[in-house]
Parts: C-alpha cells; structure tokens; sequence
C-alpha cells in the first residue's frame, strides 16, 4: 500500500524495516498471489549512473551521430546477484527549462555530474519494488546532442534508441563523448514509458514504431497527432508554431546550432492550417495499427490546452486494432491524476505496471475499462469505454419561431429553413452560453426542452454545417452545452480544477537530496449554471480537404462536417441540451482575417451525437418536450462571471 500522510522521519524507518526484515528471496517479487511487489530494495542505496545512447541519427549536421542522455537508478540489490529488471521509462524535453509535475521539478546532479534528483515519484516509490527509473533527455534538451524535432522523428527516435539500448539493440557510453561502452545488462527488456504532455506524447510516437520491448505506455494528456495540438481542421488553436516550442526547451549548446532546424520546423507547420509532409510524420493515430504494447491513458475532460481530439481518436485507433487498454476521464484541465486522485491512482499504476512488466497475476486487465469522474471527487467506472449501447444518433436543427432561438429535434426541419449569425472574435463560448436564450447577432443556438430523464453522451460527435459566408473566410465553431446548475472543477482558474495545499503526503523512500513527500492537492470547485463539455471547431476554407484550404466565394454555400471532441457527460433530467453554433471561439482558436456573416442551411445542417441508449434513451429523455426554452434563464459561467477566462498563458504551455 502507498506510504500515505507520513512523515519523512516515518518513511525512512518503514524503508528500512522493509530491507532489514525482507525475506532473503523476496527480489521485490509478490508473495502471495496478487498481493504485488513489495518495497523491499533500498532506494538510499540504489545504483544512479548517466548514459549517454547513440540515436544513430545527426539531428544538429555537425558530423556526428547524437547521444541522448537517459538518467538511470535501480536498485543494488538485484544487480548483485545478477538479476534482471523492468524499465519505467519518463522520456521528455523538460529536466532542466521548465519541470516536472505540480511542483515543477528539475533534474539535479552532484559536482561530478551524477544524478541526485529524478523528478516526480516515479523513482521514489517504484525503486524499492524492483523496478529501474530512466528519465531520458530528448533531443537537443539538458544533456542530449542533437536538435528539438517537437514530435518528430528525432524526438521519437532520442526515446525509442534508449529502449533499443535497454534490450541490446543500441550503443551506450558512459560519457557524453567518450569511447567507454556501457551495457544495459541489468535490464530484462521490459520497458514500460510513461508521461504528461509531451512526454506522453512521445509515448504514443514510441508506441507507434511498434518497437520490440515496449510493453505498456501511460500516456496522460498526451498528443496523438501534433496538427491536432495546433489546428482544428484549418482553423489555427495558437498563435505560435512548433519552432517556437522547440525554442523554449532546448538547451545552450542547441540554440547555437539548431537554427536550420528551427526554420525547417517554421516552413514545414505554416500557419494556413494545410496538412503538410511536417504534419504526417508527426500523425501518431495513423500508425496504431503498429501499437504492440498495452495502454493506459488519462485525459482531463476540460483540457483546453492538449484538447481532447488527441485522446478520443488515438482511442478509436487503437480500439480498432484489439490493443489493451484502459482509461481515466477527469473534469480537470491539464492536470496529472497524482493531483486530482492520488492514492487511487498510485495504487492502480502500481499494479498495472506490476502486470504488464512483472507479470504479476492481478486481474487489472479485467478491471472496468473506464473510471470517469462525473462531479468533483465521485467517480464511475464503465466495463468498457465508451459503454456498450452507445450510438451514433441524429439530431436535426430546426429553426427558431420563438426569439430567434432553435431546437434540437428527432425529425427534419422544412426544405429551405436557415439561421444567420455574425462572428464576433471578442465573443467566447461562455458568452455564447450565458446568453443561450437571447437572440444574439453572434451565434445560434438549438436546445431541447428539460430533460424527463438523464441523457449520456460518450464518445466523439460531428457536426455538419451547410454554410454560406459573405467574405471569402470564415471560422466555425460548434459546442455542446449543458444548461442548468451543477458543480464542477475550476477548469478556467490557473490551477485548472485543482487547488495546491501546504501539507505534503509521501509516496516511497527519501534521501536528502530526493524527497518522496509532495503537497497535497484539494478539487477547486465552482457552481455553475451552465457547462460546455464538447467543442468542434474548423476553417470553412478547409471543407473539401485539410491539404489545402481555399478562398471562400461570398454568397455560396459550403458543406463541413466538424468533429466534436470526445467527451462522456451526463446531462441530468431537468437540464436542457443545446448545440450553439458560431464564428470564432475568443481565446480557443485565432480569428480569421474577416469577420464575416454566415448563413446556415439547416435542411443540410444536422448533429451526429454519441447517446448512451441511442435514439431510444433520446426519445424518452425528450419526453414530449420539443418545445422552445424559455427565454432570460439566468446563466453563469465559472467564477459567477461572464465570459469565463483562460488560465494565464496556457494558450502557449504544453507541459
């Protein structure tokens, strides 16, 4: 069981007492079945080196091929007497810029360069159990050669050698530019690779070579396709492009070297939203079908800085392909399940590497797919993800005849019927919500009436828009709202629904210059009247096809489909749905050069929405109520205010 709320003092005695009264073949092995490993190694006494892998590439051109620095501690005791271990593998661009986790760790090292500190508890609490920790530097970071590739070949390339190295198949050396091999003979091949954001990322790139010895991935909050980190089909998400993300990681001897590489990076992600070569090779969901390993991922449900697209289509990829799986959906933003469900989430990462990497016959991979959290701090679980039972459903757009405001409905509105809206990029979806019942000049909105009964959505929609534009551009967004009272996470605020305490609970073994004890967190809630839980968003230019957006013909109608991040909500009986439709989202995707009117045909518009029980469960949460909702209900956004805001700079952060 973690070692929960205890004092330091209390951890180093119960480490001890683990290797002073271990049994002489315990090995860090469960003894009875599924009771899993034990910390029975000395962390205080771990074996912590560098190794320097060749990657086999010469990323920065100057003649020689790159070494990428892998931070390595295991335990003593197995290497002694000659036994192998498994690899919990964290490979990532921010030991040394930025950090680690909520407290932003950083790599350490002593006066001859020796590891000290390994960021998180990954080392902490897996070491005594008989595992290896190896965080990686990437490419053209801290300690590595070569140049920042911001998901591409080099950057998965920098991790998949060191797994090839672990299993035999790469050179090591003991510095960064000396001759002195050094062998994994330590390692048994295993390798597990685990990560946030871009470290998770890379994960999925990793997986995606179907290298051999990758056993399982943890990818939280990761990136499976990097278009899908900047655009939404063509319409831009960020300002920046990944020449900028590559500067702000990479290290001094980079910066003077990797200036052609920061200009390949800007030629080949331009700014129109096109699909490039660039983009290709960074499309890790077009390669799942490689994915040897299992996978266990968690995404928050308002993440607003790796959206959700990333994590609903790896899924579907890999649901398709028969791979392993599992995974955590949390109302948080960016946010690592360590600090929003720690002890749970311990306590399952424990025994899913344990099972995928010792072998250990727990049963997790018989365990509910799914945990979802549905308010702040109560959890679901699902056996399957999304549920069985859910279907692809059809919603039609009818017109509005009260108010200007429309209705989501069951059957086809009349031949020719339209709305109109004006984009205004000072207008955000929180305004588009608070203001769902007034006829605004910015948006239009489609509600059913109350609820009779709760409906689930589980999954990604689409929505399809027939739509003519007055200027040769136009953005369009597409959100799903749940109108009515609730309290969820704090998403918008700077912790993004989770709130930093000052007491610290401890997760494995210290030393002095590597504590196992982290602060604590608490949910940071906030009553809302109103919650959007899925976003689509597209650039009409881009409605035949993503290689190459076009100009617009003012007054000629166009057909998109946009896709809706995948999300699961239940909204309640008594709530309302809606579908708000618009121009740009302010603060979630760039203006357009023109802020032009747009009118929808409705006859050719309709919503495609994953419902739990289908068109059934619609029908009888819909009761008889197809009416219109009454106007002037009251609605806030987070904080009680309207338009609700961004975290600062989280446009900009990836970590």
């Amino acid at each position: 069981m973690p070692l929960h709320s205890l004092s330091v003092v209390a951890v180093v005695v119960a480490a001890l007492l683990a290797v002073f009264t271990a049994p002489a073949m315990a090995h860090g092995r469960p003894a009875p079945k599924d009771t899993g490993t034990q910390p029975v190694y000395s962390y205080s006494n771990a074996i912590r080196q560098s190794v320097w892998v060749d990657t086999g590439i010469d990323g920065d051109h100057d003649g020689k091929t790159d070494r990428v620095a892998a931070d390595i501690i295991r335990p003593s005791e197995p290497a002694a007497k000659g036994q192998k271990v498994p690899v919990i593998m964290d490979a990532s661009p921010y030991y040394s810029c930025c950090g680690r986790g909520n407290e932003n760790q950083l790599k350490t090292y002593d006066k001859n360069g020796n590891p000290v500190q390994f960021p998180l508890y990954y080392d902490n609490y897996f070491v005594p159990r008989g595992y290896a920790v190896v965080l990686v530097d990437l490419a053209g970071t801290n300690r590595s050669d070569g140049c920042v590739d911001v998901g591409g070949p080099s950057d998965v390339t920098s991790a998949k050698a060191v797994i090839d190295w672990l299993n035999g198949r790469a050179k090591g050396y003991t510095t960064r530019t000396g001759t002195t091999a050094a062998q994994a003979s330590w390692s048994n091949g295993s390798v597990g690779m685990i990560g946030k954001s871009w470290d998770g990322t890379i994960a999925n790139g990793v997986a995606a070579t179907g290298v051999d010895g990758l056993k399982t991935i943890v990818d939280i909050s990761g990136i499976s396709s990097w278009y899908d980190y900047y655009f939404a089909q063509g319409a831009a998400l960020y300002d920046g492009g990944p020449d900028e993300l590559a500067s702000e990681v990479e290290s001094s001897a980079a910066q003077s070297k990797c200036s052609a590489e920061e200009q390949a990076l800007r030629d080949g992600a331009p700014r129109d939203g096109d699909w490039t070569s660039a983009w290709q090779q960074r499309d890790y969901v077009a390669d799942a079908a490689k994915v040897k390993a299992s996978v266990f991922v968690a995404q928050g449900l308002e993440d607003l800085n790796v959206r959700t697209k990333n994590f609903g289509q790896w899924w579907d990829a890999l649901a398709a392909h028969g791979v392993q799986r599992k995974i955590w959906l949390s109302q948080t933003g960016h946010v690592d399940p360590f600090d929003y469900r720690r002890s749970a989430w311990v306590d399952t990462l424990h025994q899913w590497f344990d099972h995928y990497l010792m072998g250990v016959d727990n049963g997790i991979q018989n365990q509910p797919m799914a945990d979802i959290e549905r308010t702040p701090d109560h959890w679901t679980t699902d056996a399957v993800w999304p549920p069985s039972g859910t279907t692809t459903t059809p919603l039609s757009l009818d017109p509005g005849t009260t108010n200007g405001l429309g209705a989501l409905s069951t059957t086809p509105p009349a031949s020719g019927s339209a709305e109109t809206y004006t984009d205004n990029p000072k207008q955000s979806e929180d305004d588009w919500s608070a203001q769902v019942d007034q006829a605004t000049s910015d948006k239009v909105a489609f509600t059913t009436g109350p609820l009779k009964q709760d409906l689930r959505l589980s999954g990604s929609g689409t929505v399809t828009l027939t739509a003519t534009s007055s200027t040769t551009s136009a953005h369009l967004s597409a959100v799903l709202v749940d109108l009515g009272p609730a309290t969820i996470r704090n998403y918008e605020d700077d912790g993004e629904g989770i709130t930093t305490l000052t007491t610290r609970s401890c997760w494995g073994d210290s030393t002095p210059g590597d504590s196992a004890c982290f602060l604590d967190t608490a949910a940071d809630t906030e009553n809302v009247g109103y919650t959007v839980f899925s976003r689509g968003w597209a650039d009409l230019g881009h409605y035949a096809s993503l290689d190459k957006g076009v100009s617009l013909t003012p007054g000629k109608p166009y057909t998109i489909t946009l896709q809706l991040a995948a999300s699961d909500h239940v909204v309640p009986a008594g709530h309302r749905l809606a579908l708000i439709v618009a121009g740009t989202d302010n603060g979630l995707i760039v203006a357009p050069p023109s802020t032009p009117t747009i009118k929808l045909d409705l006859s050719g518009s309709h919503a495609n929405l994953p419902l739990v029980g289908g068109v059934s469960q619609l029908r009888r949460a819909l009761g008889t109520g197809h009416a219109k909702p009454p106007a002037g209900v009251p609605l806030t956004g987070l904080n009680g205010s309207v338009p609700g805001t961004l975290p600062a700079g989280q446009a900009a952060r990836l970590r």
